[in-house]
């Protein structure tokens, strides 16, 4: 039995595509009505969990041989094209270009955003409560170094709410100019990156100078600008600048993970309805006496209630008082969840649901 000679393969493919473009202009066509009714209607162009309705059926659809990660990667960015000509989407994220609030940004909403990038994790709340941006990624934790603390800080007095998560595996590596370690008189990144890596510096660039940037897509920047000078940043950051990799995936952790939050103002979009796996997240503080902490926690054990996360940050008022961030499993429209907010909420001298969204994979 003969194989099909390799030119026939390819004129194959070359029809298939063609058809394929076909078919996504039609569905882009189609998607541009969908935005006129939208319009018409005042409804959110963007809407998360339709797109994860559509990228779940798709999976489920899928026969292989191509993988259901691979094919949610295509409909994300088919979807996000489509969404583009309805209605670009301006997203803020810690800038400049590179970092990774904005591969977190691209992987939850693709690649057809309009790019807002911030100098700081303050700007990109205001950029979105003002307007400036329709959403915001901001980071919240990492699996090494714990929360991000500005972010939780910001959340108090912010009008903005969680509509969405990220977990992004995140892979430092070591740039410059060349591709040597020698004569590397400076590390530039943020001062989290550097804490996530502090072991392989330690043992690889001792006499370095560690410097903090203001994210790790500007230390790369910064790197780009003197050959004794390195940063810690991703492969994107890399091509953005120019840059050599010196030392692949230098985090101490191999597993090192950083939680994203996507968060807008409840006018752009609500709450998302339930999905098969919800998170709840608030921040709450307790009248200064005793027991108060644990009473806090009885509501959750009679209503089987579960708490993925509970951090404290001081209040600043100079008087040792706390406020206490708390992640919940459920979704208010559960009777058993629904009965635990509205018992905890009577015991809190401060309560501020942060967001209801979707557990991100």
């Amino acid at each position: 039995m003969t194989s099909t000679p390799l030119a026939d393969l390819r004129i194959q493919i070359d029809a298939i595509d063609r058809e394929l473009l076909a078919l996504m202009n039609r569905r882009a066509q189609v998607a541009q009505q969908v935005g006129d009714v939208k319009k018409r209607e005042g409804t959110p162009f963007f809407r998360p969990d339709r797109v994860a309705q559509v990228i779940e059926q798709v999976e489920r659809a899928n026969t292989g041989p191509l993988k259901n990660t691979h094919v949610a990667a295509v409909w994300r960015e088919i979807m996000s094209a489509c969404l583009a000509l309805e209605s670009p989407v301006r997203v803020a994220y810690l800038g400049p270009a590179g970092t990774f609030s904005e591969q977190a940004a691209l992987q939850f909403f693709g690649a057809s955003i309009e790019h807002v990038p911030c100098v700081s994790i303050d700007e990109v709340f205001r950029a979105t409560a003002a307007g400036s941006a329709s959403y915001g990624v901001v980071p919240v934790e990492n699996s090494t170094e714990g929360v991000v603390s500005r972010s939780l800080d910001l959340f108090l007095s912010s009008p903005l709410h969680i509509v969405g998560e990220i977990s992004l595996m995140v892979r430092h590596n070591l740039l410059r100019l060349s591709e040597s370690l020698e004569n590397i008189e400076a590390v530039y990144a943020h001062p989290q990156a550097l804490a996530q890596c502090q072991g392989w510096l330690n043992t690889h660039l001792p006499n370095a100078e560690r410097r903090t940037a203001s994210s790790n897509a500007e230390g790369a920047r910064l790197a780009s600008t003197n050959p004794a000078w390195a940063g810690i940043a991703s492969d994107r950051a890399a091509t953005q600048f120019g840059l050599h990799t010196a030392a692949h995936a230098i985090q101490d952790d191999a597993f090192n993970r950083t939680r994203f939050v996507v968060v807008c103002l409840p006018q752009t979009l609500s709450s998302p309805p339930a999905s098969k796996k919800d998170c709840i997240s608030l921040v709450v503080s307790v009248p200064n006496r005793p027991g108060a902490v644990h009473d806090i926690l009885v509501p959750l054990k009679v209503h089987g209630v579960s708490m993925t996360r509970f951090e404290s940050r001081p209040a600043r008022s100079g008087q040792w008082e706390y406020y206490f961030y708390i992640d919940l499993q459920g979704h208010p429209s559960q009777d058993h969840v629904q009965a635990a907010l509205t018992d905890l909420q009577r015991l809190c001298a401060f309560y501020k649901v942060l967001g209801i969204y979707p557990v991100s994979d």
